[in-house]
């Protein structure tokens, strides 16, 4: 029973490690981590697509107001136009494009630099996700090397656990499951009038009775309900 009860610790402390490994925190961190810097490459790459797209926009509007002035210096330049009122027109109309060529061209060197300091936070940022990334993938594989581990010695306990179950009769293991399935364990050996189990030690009149008691009668804590396991250092 004890046998039993050391495997079964065995296998809970090896579960335990294994849900408590450091590279499952140190993961947890470096995904939350990753989530904060991928929102922000997310942000950063939605700004640069919408400057790319009024950079494009604005190249365009450049050319358009050029091509327009461009028509009107061919215009005035070939002499087709002979009416002063109409010549005078066309000045105008070329000072005009010429001030509007300025104001776009103004806006979208503004639109470029913007976009070129995007640009560089997204670079740094995207750096910064690959860097997380790695960190990950290293830390994955030392969880999956340590998990291995865990799992072969946990199936060696198990292995061990099913050949001690077969010598238990299976009224003193249904008990000895039952009190488990509470207590995490469920026998503990009597040692010095104290219960391993619950850190308790009995009463003068518990360890008199549990004396005059039978080897072969099951004895339980009065204290916890753990399976008592008597031997000769129990201090009866």
């Amino acid at each position: 029973m004890l046998d039993l009860a050391d495997r079964d610790a065995v296998i809970a402390q090896l579960d335990h490690r294994r849900r408590s490994l450091p590279q499952l925190a140190r993961l947890a961190e470096l995904g939350a981590q990753r989530k904060d810097v991928n929102d922000r490459r997310i942000e950063l790459q939605t700004t640069v697509d919408d400057l790319t797209r009024e950079q494009r926009k604005a190249d365009t509007e450049v050319e358009q107001v050029k091509a327009r002035k461009q028509r009107d210096e061919e215009r005035l330049n070939s002499g087709a136009v002979n009416n002063p009122k109409d010549l005078e027109n066309i000045q105008h109309e070329l000072v005009a494009l010429e001030r509007r060529i300025g104001v776009l061209e103004d806006a979208e060197l503004e639109i470029m630099e913007q976009l070129e300091t995007a640009e560089g936070e997204l670079s740094v940022v995207v750096e910064q996700l690959a860097g997380i990334d790695a960190s990950i993938a290293e830390a994955e594989a030392e969880r999956d090397q340590q998990v291995a581990v865990l799992d072969e010695q946990a199936a060696a306990a198990l292995s061990d656990r099913k050949d001690m179950v077969v010598l238990v009769p299976d009224d003193l293991l249904a008990l000895y499951e039952k009190i488990r399935a509470q207590y995490g364990s469920g026998a503990a050996v009597l040692r010095a009038r104290r219960c391993e189990g619950c850190r308790l030690e009995l009463n003068g009149s518990d360890i008199r009775e549990i004396a005059v008691t039978s080897e072969d009668t099951v004895v339980r804590c009065p204290e916890c309900s753990r399976i008592l396991v008597r031997t000769d250092e129990s201090g009866l």
